[in-house]
């Protein structure tokens, strides 16, 4: 009985982090205006005003110097013209539930 009911919660607990994690990124999602998937595994949030981010291969926001090129997955060469690293962070947090 008790592992049925440990099962129960594991369970529980894994499928709720899973949507959190998906949720979490919606907002992000939502104020981009484009994102470019990157040879390394990561992704450049180019938002409405123009202005970039980029949110690393384990869905980080990581902060990247101005001027920086970074490389798209069809080989463009992208010139960081800015790094909103704490406002894609923000984003990227806004659905996560602390606690």
């Amino acid at each position: 009985m008790k592992t049925k009911l440990v099962k129960l919660a594991l369970i529980a607990v894994l499928s709720t982090a899973g949507a959190t994690t998906a949720f979490a990124h919606d907002a992000a999602r939502a104020e981009a205006k484009q994102m470019i998937e990157l040879k390394n595994g990561s992704t450049l949030y180019v938002f409405k005003d123009g202005k970039m981010a980029l949110e690393d291969r384990y869905g980080r926001a990581t902060r990247i110097g101005l001027g920086a090129v970074v490389e798209a997955k069809d080989g463009r060469q992208i010139k960081m013209e800015s790094d909103e690293v704490g406002r894609l962070d923000s984003l990227i947090n806004e659905g996560h539930i602390s606690g």
